[in-house]
Formats: structure tokens, C-alpha cells, sequence
């Protein structure tokens, strides 16, 4: 008995030994990482980012998105064509380009129309086509009021967002204007349109 109780502790201080002079184990190895843009809050189509939409996190590379960029400033003053949720990769096919003049069809110009009532502005999506009609008279003065078709099938650019949707169709829309691709001809229509009386819209298809 004496016998096996010496060979245990042998044993057991030579697996002791083992153990101390074990090399440690390798680190856990840390996967690398890039930088990608993303939304900084919920972004409608047609909006036009700023550096205040942007957020740019480090994400693992072989989770990066196709068509992400890393540095905010290469996406400011371009045009969403889809909505963004917070969080969400701002990638290549999300954007129409490098600004409005990217929309504007060759022999066009960007005409900025602001509504009798911005809440139908709201409505309205980048790549949405319209017709704009003018109404003047009406106002008392014993005539009826007129209508006239400005401008057929323009390409809407950017269209306003309502602040909030739970705060009804319109909410902080007061600023917001709707920027049109026009022929030059009809942008100097809609300009005198707006000037002398009242303009609505009419969708039609995009």
C-alpha cells in the first residue's frame, strides 16, 4: 500500500508538471473589420443625405455589404431611391447619384415647385411622374376660377417627407419644396404659374 501510494504521487506530480510546462493557448483570433456607412435614422426615397444622416460602424469584413463605402462625405447631397431603416448599409443601388442634376434628363433643368397644399407633396416619391396644374381667379371677385395643365409628365426629383407619420398627413412639411425635371420652356411656366395663383399636382405613372 505503501508502494502504490508513493507511485500516485508520483504520477501525479510528474501530470502536474506537464500541466505547468504546457505552452498557453493561443489567442482567440479577432476577425478584421471595416468601416460602412449607414443610416442614422429611418430615411424616406427622394431624400437628399447630409452628413447628419450618416453614421459609418465597423462591421467584420466578409459581413460588409456589397457596394457600401466607408467614408460618409462620398455620399452626401445624393438622392436615396429606396427607403432606409436605421442601421441599414447605404449601398450603391440605394442612391441615384451624385445629386439632382444626376435625375435631370439631357435638355431638362430642375425646377422647384412649391404646392397650394404641401401635404400632396408628401405623397409623392422620387421617380414618380406628374402633371401640374395652375389655378388662378376664384378669388372673389365674381369670376371662376381657371384651371391650366403647366407641365405633363414631369419627373419628380425630390418630394418632402412628412416629419412625423403619426402626426397626420403634412406634419413639418411648411419648408419643403418638390423639385421637377422640366423642359426649360415649362420651368419659366411653372414659375409665372406660381407666381399668379395656386399649383397642384396629379400623379400619373412613373
Amino acid at each position: 500500500m505503501r508502494l502504490l501510494r508513493q507511485l500516485t504521487a508520483g504520477c501525479l506530480a510528474c501530470l502536474a508538471l506537464a500541466l505547468a510546462l504546457r505552452p498557453p493557448p493561443a489567442p482567440a483570433a479577432v476577425p478584421a473589420t471595416t468601416r460602412v456607412v449607414t443610416a442614422a435614422e429611418d430615411l424616406p426615397p427622394g431624400t437628399v443625405l447630409a452628413a447628419g444622416d450618416l453614421a459609418a460602424v465597423a462591421v467584420p469584413v466578409d459581413l460588409a455589404p456589397v457596394g457600401s463605402v466607408a467614408d460618409p462625405g462620398e455620399l452626401v447631397g445624393r438622392v436615396l431611391a429606396s427607403p432606409l431603416r436605421a442601421g441599414e448599409a447605404v449601398t450603391d443601388v440605394r442612391v441615384v447619384g451624385p445629386g439632382l442634376w444626376s435625375q435631370v434628363p439631357a435638355g431638362e433643368v430642375a425646377a422647384p415647385v412649391r404646392l397650394a397644399d404641401l401635404a400632396v407633396a408628401t405623397l409623392l416619391r422620387a421617380g414618380d411622374r406628374v402633371d401640374v396644374l395652375g389655378t388662378t381667379g376664384g378669388d372673389g371677385g365674381g369670376g371662376a376660377p381657371t384651371v391650366e395643365l403647366v407641365a405633363r409628365g414631369a419627373l419628380v426629383l425630390s418630394a418632402p417627407a412628412a416629419a412625423d407619420p403619426g402626426a397626420g398627413v403634412g406634419a413639418g412639411t411648411d419648408s419643403g419644396l418638390l423639385v421637377l425635371a422640366v423642359p426649360p420652356d415649362t420651368a419659366r411656366r411653372l414659375a409665372a404659374a406660381g407666381a399668379g395663383g395656386m399649383l397642384t399636382v396629379t400623379l400619373g405613372r412613373p
